[in-house]
């Protein structure tokens, strides 16, 4: 089995159409925001800056769920809780932030912690005054419940359906215990009202815009992350697992090993991608942990396209668009069209819309 010949390079045209477009909407999307007048058609809303930079939120999110579905074959229904995990990390720095600017005006505790008598700040919110903390939770937190949870099931060699009911799982108990008020998350409203990202406001234009920014730069350095490890030689291994698990044991490679080290990833990527999420969209609430949320994200990677990365990113804005136009226009119908996405991409479109790009690109 040679490695080695299946290995591809980095900078394939896609990638570099893809880093082209995003080092564009750096450039573009300022400017038309900032410098360009309101009154004019080129102006782009600050809430349209906003709402972009939650799709590459989401775009981040469905790239780690290609790599751990595309690649390794593992269908994970649980990276929605690795996605608020990270979301809660953000939002727990935010809420320090507030100090005695909330309702009750107490500087250490946060309004929720006043409303229901608690008397200290509990030992977890510890250190979450700090950003960087902040940043490094919303990572490691992810990455070592992916951790614990991949070492107990590829260990056990679980996998297929049943690895993907453990995932589902996994997060529907986190979201039972999250809505709890004991749990010291804020219970069924979350966090929200937040004001500052250090000590800059979150309302202002040029705050929005550099979240924005931030953004588009994380979503480019995960992508070109994620390409360099699919096309290394653990890339293939992985192609190898996914397609022939057994045979990939046998011949000697550390199979358990090499799943659990691209869930981890996985698991972090989808924690920076709900820590840039929660400041621009304002809230974290147990409903991120929803099931639901970790199929819908499933949905957005076979529409755009398994196993190609950039198809995870076209789908999650593919998708993310339809919903803002239905729930607007259709709000009742959502929920229907989303399914429908589902079988017709399944049916008709096995290797989502860039794959069928893909094929007509060859055969032209």
């Amino acid at each position: 089995m040679d490695f080695h010949s299946l290995n591809k390079p980095i900078f394939d045209r896609a990638t570099t159409l893809l880093i082209g477009v995003l080092g564009l909407a750096v450039v573009a999307v300022p400017m038309l925001n900032l410098w360009v007048s309101p009154t004019s058609v080129f102006h782009l809303e600050t809430y349209t800056v906003s709402l972009l930079g939650k799709y590459l939120s989401y775009a981040i999110l469905a790239l780690s769920v290609d790599l751990v579905w595309g690649y390794l074959g593992i269908l994970s229904l649980g990276h929605g809780a690795f996605f608020a995990l990270g979301g809660y990390a953000m939002g727990m720095y935010l809420m320090r932030q507030i100090g005695d600017r909330g309702v009750y005006g107490n500087p250490e505790l946060p309004d929720f912690m006043v409303f229901l008598n608690w008397q200290e700040l509990p030992w977890f919110w510890q250190g979450f005054d700090m950003f960087w903390f902040a940043c490094l939770m919303a990572i490691a937190i992810p990455g070592a419940l992916a951790f614990v949870f991949g070492w107990l099931a590829f260990r056990s060699r679980v996998s297929g359906v049943y690895l993907s009911i453990m995932t589902q799982a996994m997060t529907f108990a986190l979201m039972l215990a999250f809505f709890r008020n004991e749990m010291g998350f804020g219970g069924n409203n979350g966090l929200t009202d937040f004001k500052d990202l250090l000590g800059f406001s979150l309302q202002s234009d040029e705050v929005r815009v550099g979240l924005f920014v931030a953004t588009v730069i994380a979503l480019g350095m995960c992508f070109v992350i994620c390409r360099a490890i699919v096309t290394s030689r653990l890339g293939s291994l992985t192609i190898a697992i996914r397609d022939a698990e057994s045979r990939a044991r046998f011949v000697g490679y550390a199979v358990e090993k090499s799943k659990l080290w691209i869930f981890v990833l996985s698991a972090a990527i989808a924690g920076i991608a709900g820590a840039l999420y929660v400041p621009q969209v304002g809230i974290i609430n147990p409903g991120e942990f929803s099931p639901l949320n970790s199929i819908e994200i499933v949905v957005w990677v076979a529409l755009g396209g398994r196993a190609t990365l950039y198809g995870a990113i076209v789908g999650a804005f593919l998708v993310n668009y339809a919903k803002s136009w239905f729930t607007v226009e259709f709000p009742e119908v959502w929920l229907f069209a989303l399914g429908a996405l589902f079988v017709l991409a399944t049916l008709y479109l096995p290797k989502g819309v860039c794959g069928l790009l893909q094929k007509r690109e060859a055969t032209a």
